[in-house]
């Protein structure tokens, strides 16, 4: 009996289905002779079909940023010993210097001219040394969302988990950002 049910079910369902397809529209006879369809216009300009395509490229138009030669950027005082290029820079007041040697390896997305070398000078003598990033103002909110220090001025601080401490300058209107490791 259930066989019968389910079949009389699916021949139900063809059916209707069969039947709902095969309705047309009623056709019409025309009461008045049919205009002739006018052709589309393509509109003009760059949005017309087959005329679009993806912007070109602006030519780069900003110069290559520039970094000033070897200067005295100012005095940092480091709370806690930090490591330098791999040594040890006890805790202190350091003269910080920029050199005119850039940092090679040169780093993924970076301009060479930005990344150079700083020496950090005690009673005349480099006491150590790090790479540090060159940061033109145009682009500091690209880059750190703190406060940066005052023109002239220095911020020594510890970065989240406290391992890393950040030496951030501004001098010339650029902001010089060394990272160094707590020993």
């Amino acid at each position: 009996m259930k066989q019968f049910v389910i079949a009389g079910t699916l021949v139900g369902a063809v059916a209707f289905a069969g039947a709902a397809f095969a309705q047309t529209a009623p056709q019409t006879p025309p009461t008045a002779p049919a205009a002739k369809a006018q052709p589309k216009k393509a509109p003009a300009g760059d949005n017309s079909p087959g005329t679009h395509t993806a912007p070109k490229a602006q030519p780069n138009t900003a110069e290559d940023p520039t970094a000033p030669g070897a200067m005295a950027l100012g005095t940092v005082r480091l709370p806690a010993g930090v490591k330098a290029d791999g040594k040890d820079l006890p805790a202190g007041s350091y003269q910080v210097r920029l050199t005119a040697d850039e940092a090679k390896p040169d780093a993924k997305g970076s301009t060479e001219k930005l990344e150079r070398w700083v020496e950090f000078m005690k009673g005349g003598k480099v006491a150590g040394r790090e790479v540090v990033s060159i940061v033109p103002n145009t682009e500091t909110k690209l880059v750190q969302k703190d406060t940066p220090p005052p023109a002239g001025g220095a911020k020594v601080e510890a970065l989240k988990g406290g391992d890393y401490v950040r030496v951030w300058i501004n001098k010339g209107g650029n902001y010089y950002l060394v990272h160094l490791t707590k020993s």
